[in-house]
């Protein structure tokens, strides 16, 4: 069984930082690949970030220059680096990860963009 856990998230001002991470504990030999996605429950989750195994990255239009995904692969950890944040970035933060298993979501860390 695999867990996946969120973390970091919190209420920041508008052109702040936050780093988010994404814990992964469980039966697994290795994480394939991870993405972090976003959304209010109500709405369809928008894809932010995403890493490959071989470190290769891909970014939402929305986020590109601004958010930075990364990855300890010993740790099984993932980290969303977010720095300019801006009121739309408000959004639960879900962490999804593909292992030989099949693939797992976390239950979200909120972040919230606010004066």
């Amino acid at each position: 069984q695999v867990h996946v856990v969120e973390s970091g998230g919190r209420l920041v001002q508008p052109g702040g930082s936050l780093r988010l991470t994404c814990e992964v504990s469980g039966s697994i030999i290795s994480i394939s690949q991870m993405r972090w996605y976003r959304g209010p429950p109500e709405n369809q989750i928008e894809m932010v970030a995403h890493i490959s195994r071989d470190g290769s990255t891909k970014y939402g239009a929305s986020v590109k220059g601004r958010f930075a995904i990364s990855r300890d692969s010993a740790k099984n950890e993932f980290y969303l680096q977010m720095n300019n944040l801006q009121p739309e970035d408000t959004a639960v933060y879900f962490c999804h990860v593909w292992h030989p298993g099949g693939d797992d979501w976390g239950q979200g860390t909120q972040v919230i963009v606010s004066s």
